[in-house]
């Protein structure tokens, strides 16, 4: 069964390195246990600031990056080498864990992608021929309206049930067509670990442990199978009961 966890940290950056130093040991656990880690990496100022931090730990090459898959849990549908990519924004911790063997998987861009569909499609075809695997730590970031991934409240994505990717239209967050794993993909996890830091995100959080709808609060429908994980800093925990 699932537990929940709480975690508070003074500011986002002592959130970002306790993050990035709990990452390596859940990774080299994770090795131990089934010789595979499958991570799933977020983009925003919380997820690239875990990345930030990952890639200068001192304890990084304990993990066997040869033995790694990265994976990602939504991406912005734009031309490959757009800053709005999550991938791009991501560029000195691939280029980090690249040379070191990390498989990594990133959505299809807008250009050489006939259209989100498509992308979608063959990002699930990249699933399935890896297993689908049950990720072994799934990293999302929780936006103010207490959107996940590009699962936004209110949206149609949110009740997309019958694949494992989908195309997000007229995302009310620029820019409006994304790509992101559905949410009974994201609840596949064994470990969802949730990032907010800032008194923008504290009425999210607490929306999200409310037990609201996914439909409302899409951050609190994503639950691991083992564990889920709620980094924040004291800002955006100051609304939580």
């Amino acid at each position: 069964m699932s537990t929940d966890r709480i975690l508070v940290h003074r500011d986002p950056a002592l959130l970002a390195e306790a993050a990035a130093a709990r990452l390596i040991t859940a990774t080299v656990d994770a090795q131990a246990a089934r010789g595979t880690a499958h991570l799933v990496l977020t983009g925003g100022r919380n997820g690239n600031a875990l990345l930030a931090a990952l890639a200068a730990h001192p304890a990084r090459d304990a993990v066997d990056w040869a033995r790694v898959d990265l994976w990602w849990g939504d991406e912005r549908f734009v031309p490959h080498d757009s800053p709005d990519r999550n991938a791009v924004q991501a560029a000195a911790f691939l280029d980090a864990v690249r040379p070191l063997g990390a498989r990594i998987h990133e959505m299809p861009p807008a250009d050489g992608t006939t259209s989100a569909e498509d992308g979608a499609a063959r990002y699930a075809a990249d699933l399935a021929a890896a297993g689908r695997p049950a990720f072994d730590v799934l990293l999302l970031g929780v936006g103010p309206d207490a959107h996940v991934a590009s699962l936004f409240p209110g949206h149609p994505g949110v009740h997309q049930t019958d694949t494992t990717v989908i195309a997000v239209h007229d995302s009310p967050k620029p820019p409006p067509t994304r790509i992101s794993l559905s949410l009974p993909t994201l609840r596949t996890a064994r470990q969802v670990w949730l990032l907010a830091a800032g008194e923008d995100k504290a009425e999210a959080v607490a929306l999200a442990h409310t037990a609201p709808p996914a439909a409302t609060a899409p951050a609190g429908a994503v639950k691991g199978t083992e564990q889920t994980l709620w980094f924040l800093d004291e800002a955006a925990a100051s609304k939580l009961p």
